[in-house]
């Protein structure tokens, strides 16, 4: 025979059991409702690559990681080789946008078309919905992001476009342990574009990993 206090104390034990599934079951029906949410998200962007018009010695290199270009805008020179008197070429930026990546220094030797930085020109988020999630998109929607860099950094965005879903599609070949007669569900993903409106001051770059919680309308 079990003690008082001990059925007592199993009793409380079950109680706050039931009590907080209960509080996570209502979180998640609340958060369901209002939200559609993915982690299968990532920062993108329009990439623009600034490359080494000449071979030659980097005399000059002026960007870094995070710095903005102008279209046309100088950015280095090189000491181009092989030329009787070692002209110096400029190097400049095909667009305007915001410097993600610089892979050289000045005094380095680089060859023609070597990549010398990687810009974007825009920065935006593509989240990848469920497909039976989609429904609950809509453009324009307001969407809560975390970036993985930034966790108590909360930013916000707006849903651009959502690409056309497709089908669901089922393969012949079952993951292992499954039936060999019953063909599986591949899960589909729909691809949505969502605008930074608001980093919160932090440097957002392509390659980052985000989730996603878009506001149902």
């Amino acid at each position: 025979m079990l003690k008082r206090s001990t059925k007592i104390a199993s009793a409380v034990i079950g109680l706050v059991t039931l009590v907080e599934a209960a509080a996570f079951s209502g979180t998640y029906l609340f958060h369901t409702r209002h939200y559609v949410s993915t982690d299968n998200a990532k920062v993108d962007g329009d990439a623009i690559e600034i490359n080494a018009p000449r071979t030659g010695t980097l005399l000059s290199w002026s960007l870094t990681t995070g710095s903005t270009v102008s279209a046309n805008e100088v950015v280095g020179r090189i000491e181009e080789i092989g030329s009787g008197g070692q002209p110096q070429r400029v190097i400049k930026a095909p667009r305007a946008g915001t410097i993600a990546a610089t892979n050289v220094v000045p005094g380095q030797y680089v060859t023609a078309g070597t990549k010398l930085a990687t810009a974007y020109d825009s920065v935006y988020v593509t989240a990848r919905v469920a497909e039976e999630d989609i429904e609950g998109v809509r453009e324009g929607s307001l969407v809560d992001i975390t970036a993985d860099a930034y966790p108590g950094r909360p930013l916000l965005g707006q849903v651009l476009d959502i690409q056309a879903a497709t089908a669901g599609q089922f393969t012949i070949y079952p993951a292992a342990g499954t039936d060999p007669r019953n063909p599986q569900k591949i899960e589909q993903y729909v691809p949505v574009r969502i605008a930074l409106l608001n980093t919160n001051g932090v440097v957002i770059s392509p390659g980052m990993n985000v989730d996603v919680a878009i506001r149902r309308s």
